[in-house]
């Protein structure tokens, strides 16, 4: 029997996390967003919510709650604003998950009660300027010089990674070659303010204004040796699984921006009038709302889909890639189509749909772009790399 409904405990979490993102979220983020600044407020009571926990067992300072619950946050989050909401997904998808899924007993103690109770946040290092979507091109290299790795390079795009609760950069470095000849890579754990790691000054971006995100630099960086993350050399292999798992969690921000642009409508379309009529009572105005609820719809069921199977245990790297690539392309189609519909209102950046349009691009290119989610997809299939 297939059921699509929440459990009580779900159900509640959604609900909490919906009047925090209407009452405390929506009043103030539009300020923030239009002065490019990190909302510290909103980030420190998602922490005492709970929030960056939430997929983190209790005996590591966590909520003891499974990554789906995430998602339904993240949903929540996004219906109102993208910077929050892509604030939660990588602070804990790529901050605290590697962690928790790679790290030693010493590590998780370490590290995670802070960054599952939203003391500090974690980021994730390893985009390069050079490599995009091909992480397997790192040019950054790790030495190991006694008992420290010796780190030099530079990452790129890196969110969480320069605010004042930055605690730690997980990064992907060459540690050595392989017996074939290819590249060893591996993840080391480099704690902020660590001589040699240095942090760029922000980038002026396009959309998630209200979100931290910078280039990073290691010139020398010296850490212990105790730092490596998991096994040597099970670098790349962990960080796919990273993104596999990250791109559910992001596809859940997809889905909230695009149902958010159909809550703005809704509101909009029975509020604005033209020719004498309310502009909802216009045939036009309805289809089209009701094909953005329909991508909305079908963009849930999917991230739903590959949710469920990671919690099963079952393989869900095709279904994470499918809901990745449904969602993004509903927010982008969403928040075009709201747009429209708002007119002249809708390219004002103090209106949500405003923002919405110009948060919705990044989801067809952060965590896998949309054309290395068709390659996944493809592959999956067993069609030819």
């Amino acid at each position: 029997m297939v059921d699509h409904r929440l459990s009580e405990e779900h159900e509640a979490l959604r609900d909490s996390v919906q009047t925090f993102a209407r009452k405390e979220v929506a009043p103030v983020i539009g300020d923030y967003y239009e002065r490019e600044e990190f909302p510290y407020p909103l980030v420190r009571t998602m922490g005492e919510m709970g929030l960056f926990g939430l997929p983190v067992p209790e005996e590591h300072g966590g909520m003891g709650g499974d990554y789906f619950a995430l998602c339904l946050a993240l949903e929540e989050l996004a219906r109102v604003d993208s910077s929050v909401a892509i604030t939660l997904e990588a602070g804990v998808s790529l901050g605290v998950m590697p962690i928790y899924r790679f790290g030693n007993d010493e590590q998780r103690a370490t590290w995670l009660p802070k960054l599952a109770r939203g003391e500090i946040l974690g980021a994730f290092g390893l985009t390069e300027p050079g490599g995009g979507s091909d992480a397997g091109s790192t040019r950054t290299t790790a030495v190991l010089d006694g008992d420290q790795w010796v780190i030099n390079g530079s990452k790129a795009f890196i969110t969480n990674s320069g605010t004042d609760l930055t605690g730690l950069v997980t990064v992907t470095a060459v540690t050595g070659q392989k017996p074939n000849g290819g590249k060893e890579i591996s993840t080391i754990i480099v704690p902020s303010g660590t001589p040699g790691f240095e942090v760029a000054k922000k980038y002026s971006k396009v959309g998630w204004n209200a979100s931290d995100t910078h280039a990073l630099s290691f010139d020398d960086c010296r850490v212990p040796a105790g730092n490596l993350l998991g096994e040597r050399g099970r670098g790349y292999a962990q960080f796919l699984a990273t993104l596999t798992e990250g791109r559910v969690a992001i596809a859940a921000v997809g889905v909230g921006l695009a149902q958010g642009c159909v809550d703005e409508c809704l509101r909009y379309l029975d509020e604005r009038e033209a020719f004498g009529r309310k502009i909802g009572e216009y045939q036009a105005m309805q289809f089209k709302v009701a094909d953005m609820e329909l991508r909305a719809h079908t963009a849930r069921l999917a991230y739903y889909d590959a949710a469920s199977r990671m919690l099963r245990g079952e393989p869900y790297k095709k279904q994470a890639a499918i809901a990745k690539l449904a969602s993004s392309n509903a927010a982008m189609d969403n928040a075009r189509d709201a747009t429209q519909i708002f007119g002249g209102y809708g390219f004002m950046n103090e209106t949500p749909v405003g923002r919405f349009y110009r948060d919705a691009k990044i989801l067809e290119i952060g965590e896998g772009t949309s054309e290395v989610q068709r390659m996944l997809i493809a592959r999956e299939l067993g069609l030819p790399a």
